[in-house]
């Protein structure tokens, strides 16, 4: 008779978990964002060290990094790389 005081409405706690999943930011692990750019974790390590890779943060030992972080990095990448190399005629 244990079970007489357990909360078993699981599908509100479901529902206020999903509502909260929607919330947060999609992330990914050093390794996903690796496989997404195709190059080595390496890189991504280098460049960080470096101070040019993109911001990120520690969930225990493990870097995740915002999509965001991402796309944000990724164009200011490609804004340098345009100023380095204009296309001919502009």
């Amino acid at each position: 008779m244990h079970l007489l005081g357990m909360d078993t409405n699981t599908s509100f706690r479901a529902t206020n978990l999903d509502r909260h999943r929607d919330l947060l930011e999609p992330v990914l692990t050093l390794a996903e964002l690796a496989v997404q750019l195709c190059v080595s974790v390496q890189t991504l390590y280098d460049l960080r060290s470096q101070g040019r890779g993109p911001r990120g943060f520690r969930v225990g030992r493990q870097l995740r990094f915002r999509v965001s972080e991402i796309d944000s990095w990724l164009a200011r990448m490609e804004g340098a790389d345009a100023d380095r190399h204009p296309v001919s005629g502009q």
